[in-house]
């Protein structure tokens, strides 16, 4: 029995009805019953906050998002670096298995005061460092199962035809690595959105996303905490949005 297939105007326009669903929701309980509770303002009152201070926002996410973005970059790029290593060597393989198991098992709240203290108060090195992290750990373990999803027989084909390491590499076991490393980038990317606010929330300079909604939220501000908490969610979404559009290219380019 083969599966129904919704056409494509169903996929993108189901979330949307979902989400439109879920406002309605939202002002039933807040503006209508007024039973939510006192820090949950509805939708207009965060929207009208939204509107009115876009500009700071707007300045606080461009911090968040550089933040999430280097972490990003430069987690991802000593993922592929090691898994390489781990792919080349089981010595080293067996090395950094320890490491990125108990990097995985730590909690970013925990680290994240130690880093900010560790690099000043005025820097932004301890909240990329978090995400970087973040990022490092899915980017690392799917580029190591993905380097190692070649097949012998299709390696001796290769070496048989002449090729020399390099050629192998590139016509072999890149392309079957490549889609790996795009779905560890796109699950890092939300992860190194998020550990990026979290660090925010926990210290280091008085801007970013995260700083604010711990402001606002204590000072009894809730329409603005919500505000820049929207601003947050914009960031999460257009890293998924972009690394999901980028391994959806490159998948079907890749050879099946």
């Amino acid at each position: 029995m083969t599966a129904r297939v919704w056409p494509a105007w169903v996929r993108f326009a189901a979330p949307i009805v979902v989400g439109i669903l879920l406002i309605a929701l939202w002002v039933l309980v807040v503006d209508v019953l007024k039973i939510a509770p006192r820090m949950v303002p509805g939708p207009a009152a965060i929207g009208t906050e939204l509107a009115l201070r876009i500009g700071i926002i707007g300045e606080d996410m461009l911090i968040t998002g550089t933040n999430s973005l280097v972490g990003l970059l430069f987690g991802a790029l000593l993922g592929i670096v090691l898994a390489g290593l781990g792919a080349a060597a089981r010595p080293i393989d067996g090395m950094l298995a320890p490491l990125v198991a108990a990097l995985a098992v730590v909690p970013i709240v925990a680290l994240t005061p130690i880093l900010n203290t560790m690099f000043g108060a005025s820097s932004q090195f301890g909240r990329q460092a978090v995400a970087a992290i973040a990022a490092f750990i899915p980017v690392y373990i799917n580029v190591l199962r993905g380097l190692r999803q070649t097949r012998p027989v299709h390696r001796d084909l290769l070496r048989a035809s002449g090729a020399t390491g390099w050629q192998t590499f590139g016509k072999l076991t890149l392309p079957t690595a490549l889609p790996y490393l795009l779905t560890g980038v796109r699950i890092a990317a939300s992860l190194a959105v998020i550990s990026a606010l979290v660090a925010e929330y926990f210290g280091g300079p008085a801007d970013g996303i995260g700083t604010a909604i711990a402001t606002y939220a204590k000072s009894g501000r809730a329409a603005l905490a919500w505000a820049y908490v929207a601003g947050a969610i914009a960031i999460g979404l257009l890293f998924f949005l972009v690394t999901s559009l980028l391994e959806r290219l490159v998948t079907r380019r890749s050879p099946v």
